[in-house]
């Protein structure tokens, strides 16, 4: 059977880099899903009184306001800007796995779709399209699913791979 990805023929030092750099990673995007789900409660109210406050609810056990705009410029900011980096590295790493090119392709190129839609959405959130809770929402989990269902496959394609030279 012949293998269409390059991962298999990384030197041992490269893969054992690449799986380090995939727990490391994995420990970082979670530990923030740990954090938004704290913050949000992982539901659409919760979404929008995060950034607009509650202060109207009057069964509130917590009292939220709305961030300001530099809070949201630069929560905006710094999650597009990283959240891009983490796709755009781990994107070059799936390249090099054999799996399908459409899935492939699609693993690759939606987490940059809903890194836009998820921080573009916080912001027309924050500017009272209240609608945008529902995108924020779909897009976050779609992201979340690429990045899981990512780092599954090139942490498969190093293991098999490995086991494969090692025979």
């Amino acid at each position: 059977m012949q293998v269409h990805g390059i991962i298999h023929s990384f030197p041992k030092e490269i893969k054992a880099l690449i799986a380090i750099f995939l727990v490391i990673l994995s420990i970082g995007f979670y530990s923030g899903l740990t954090f938004v789900n704290e913050t949000t409660a992982s539901n659409p109210q919760g979404i929008e009184s995060h950034y607009n406050g509650n202060e109207t609810d009057e069964n509130a056990t917590v009292m939220q306001f709305k961030k300001s705009k530099r809070e949201i410029l630069t929560l905006v900011h710094n999650h597009i800007l990283s959240l891009s980096i983490i796709f755009f590295i781990l994107s070059l790493i799936l390249s090099t796995t054999s799996i399908n090119k459409n899935v492939k392709c699609f693993l690759m190129f939606e987490p940059f779709l809903s890194v836009l839609l998820t921080f573009g959405g916080i912001y027309l959130l924050w500017l009272d399209i209240n609608w945008m809770k529902y995108v924020i929402m779909i897009s976050g989990m779609l992201m979340t699913l690429s990045f899981t269902i990512s780092v599954f496959i090139i942490t498969f394609e190093l293991l098999k791979n490995s086991r494969k030279n090692s025979i």
